[in-house]
């Protein structure tokens, strides 16, 4: 699949109000007052409440605009840059130190898996572009899929249903469905043996 850029700062840079591109936020001003209420609740209400307070914590992303199905484990210190961007389906397990920087929507099929400390990375900069844009990918997991420890995944990635991405792994290439990858960056290791899931569930499907 792929890549499906849906944001670029650039649009939305006032050139005219702030000269030197570096300067010029990212974000409208609704944007940042939004995300600014977020992380006070995130800090005051979500990253103080008790480990199994999961339905707790899932009210709370939901209150932002995340769509959330039943039983989604989220613990307290994970972090969600923009819960309306969140879209995930049941049993999704997001652990504690794992960070999804979802400028744009990222879509988590049923079951998916990131263990401590992963780094859902959903934009980047365009280094070629004197005004040195932010770019935002949309980016979509599928059901069984399992992001392991302090693995990161890049940009536009989409990771197929089942696929695996070993510890402290470095993926900037989507993964193809039931395959294992490891290293920096991620290489193909070997297939992973297919005893879950329903293959002819989309993620799309699994988070309409």
């Amino acid at each position: 699949m792929a890549k499906q850029l849906a944001y670029n700062s650039a649009e939305s840079m006032q050139a005219d109000e702030i000269p030197d591109p570096y300067l010029r936020p990212a974000f409208s001003l609704s944007n940042r007052l939004k995300r600014l209420v977020w992380n006070i609740v995130w800090l005051v209400l979500y990253r103080t409440s008790p480990r199994p307070f999961h339905a707790w914590r899932t009210l709370l992303l939901r209150l932002f605009g995340a769509t959330m199905g039943p039983d989604c484990h989220f613990y307290p210190r994970s972090r969600i840059w923009a819960p309306w961007n969140l879209y995930c389906a049941d049993q999704v397990a997001v652990a504690d130190g794992v960070e999804i920087y979802n400028v744009a929507p990222i879509r988590f099929g049923s079951h998916v898996i990131l263990s401590q400390s992963a780094y859902i990375c959903g934009a980047t900069h365009d280094y070629n572009d004197p005004a040195f844009p932010l770019l935002a990918y949309e980016m979509t997991f599928g059901p069984y899929a399992w992001i392991c420890a302090r693995a990161s995944v890049g940009p536009g990635v989409h990771v197929g249903e089942g696929a695996v991405l070993g510890l402290a792994s470095v993926t900037t290439r989507s993964l193809e469905p039931w395959t294992i990858y490891a290293g920096n960056p991620a290489v193909r290791i070997k297939e992973r043996r297919r005893t879950m899931g329903d293959p002819d569930i989309s993620v799309t499907e699994a988070t309409s």
